[in-house]
């Protein structure tokens, strides 16, 4: 795998500068490119390169290489091949963070001959990336992304939101509503605390959560934060306690989900309080992680897809080629944006008679946004014109017996939710 690297103050030039501007990624063509972002030309036999963008360190690599997982499962179903071009991957590692995303982005539209990037793991560094993305005039696709601001909040253009940006991934707009729904009518809550860790991701849920639960007639006692890195949970949690409030929602990462769920099965004033995250804590990793005191927590999280034979033998390809089973099942939301997105390029490429491959950006972005039931393995695909190509749909699951661990978990549905009924079953 290639890596094109920057030397960091030349990265912080470029993001301070704002050097980038639309197209400088794109090579030039002369007379064969007619496209407005540019083309990438491509001789025959000539590797056809794509951008990886992933959080391949820290807590969140189990997920960032499981995108990779995803991703290489499609191409091998290609044979590696796409157009008759051997496909490259150029991967970068975000760490998770927005800097990280930033500069990762950076590093891989250096290079003008990447047709487009396959990432990220994180949104927070998907908002960071895709301003790179779009502004060097290539597109993006994640298989993980999930966070409102970058597409559509209530059917229209989120904060984040930019050019060539899709994701296979739901958006998580109504995951705050689901839980808030399922907390007032089948657990009677009317006073909640929510706590965030500052991200687009985390406070997009905890938003969420709020809107819904106060249109209801609940009272958010608390909304709060904790940094990134914080090891003493106990004064957050004394807030909580003092506040009265029924149950803590925390959409949080490990280690601080861990954190604040220990911390506060060791708080006698919160003993009554019911606990509730998101999908970022529905890992078999935090379940062994936290053992017992998981037991009753409730999680909110997308609806795993129907299963099916295209689904199970993909997932036993993963088992076969990595020796273990996938930690969730967005190694199948990877696997349909990777085949979205080479589909999209099939349809964007030309030839120019002497032999080469040549693919507009623009054409490019357009091929994605055309994307229309597309046959995948999660769902039959459509994209919107924010990005969306899923479906938004919802569980509500309970912790019942941890030593099920998380399969036992995703089996114990509470509740489902599905903006399209307008309702919760």
């Amino acid at each position: 795998m290639r890596r094109v690297l920057w030397p960091l103050a030349t990265i912080a030039l470029l993001i301070g500068g704002g050097l980038w501007i639309a197209g400088s990624g794109a090579q030039d063509t002369g007379d064969r490119c007619h496209d407005p972002l540019g083309c990438v030309v491509l001789p025959a036999g000539a590797p056809l390169p794509l951008g990886v963008i992933q959080s391949l360190s820290g807590k969140v690599a189990v997920l960032g290489t499981e995108q990779v997982r995803g991703l290489e499962l499609a191409l091998a179903s290609r044979n590696g091949r796409l157009l008759g071009h051997p496909v490259e991957l150029v991967v970068e590692d975000t760490g998770c963070r927005p800097e990280g995303g930033a500069n990762a982005a950076l590093r891989i539209v250096s290079d003008s001959q990447v047709v487009a990037i396959f990432g990220t793991t994180c949104s927070g560094d998907a908002a960071a990336a895709a301003q790179v993305m779009t502004e060097a005039g290539l597109s993006m696709i994640s298989g993980n992304n999930s966070a409102p601001y970058l597409t559509a909040i209530g059917g229209e253009r989120a904060p984040k939101w930019q050019p060539g940006y899709f994701r296979t991934a739901p958006n998580e707009e109504h995951s705050g509503p689901a839980a808030a729904r399922y907390a007032y009518v089948s657990l009677n809550v009317r006073k909640a605390a929510l706590i965030h860790d500052g991200d687009i991701y985390t406070r997009g849920l905890a938003e969420g959560f709020r809107r819904e639960f106060e249109r209801l007639g609940g009272t958010v006692v608390l909304f709060t934060a904790v940094d990134k890195g914080d090891a003493d949970m106990r004064p957050v949690l004394e807030a909580v306690a003092a506040a009265k409030a029924d149950l803590l929602f925390f959409p949080l990462f490990q280690p601080e989900g861990n954190k604040v769920l220990l911390a506060a099965r060791g708080m006698l004033p919160l003993a009554g309080v019911r606990l509730m995250s998101d999908g970022s804590l529905i890992e078999q990793s935090f379940i062994d992680a936290v053992g017992e005191s998981a037991r009753g927590m409730y999680f909110v999280g997308p609806t795993p897809p129907t299963p099916n034979a295209a689904l199970a033998a993909l997932t036993e390809n993963y088992l076969a080629k990595y020796g273990e089973m996938p930690p969730t099942t967005y190694f199948a939301n990877a696997y349909d944006a990777a085949g979205i997105l080479f589909a999209a390029i099939t349809r964007a490429a030309k030839a120019d008679g002497q032999g080469n491959t040549v693919i507009g950006r623009q054409a490019l972005r357009d091929a994605l946004a055309a994307t229309r039931d597309y046959p995948g393995v999660t769902e039959r695909l459509t994209c919107d014109r924010f990005g969306d190509c899923a479906k938004p749909r919802f569980n509500v699951l309970r912790l019942d017996e941890p030593r099920a661990g998380v399969n036992g978990l995703l089996a114990n549905v509470v509740s489902t939710y599905a903006p399209e009924d307008d309702h919760a079953r």
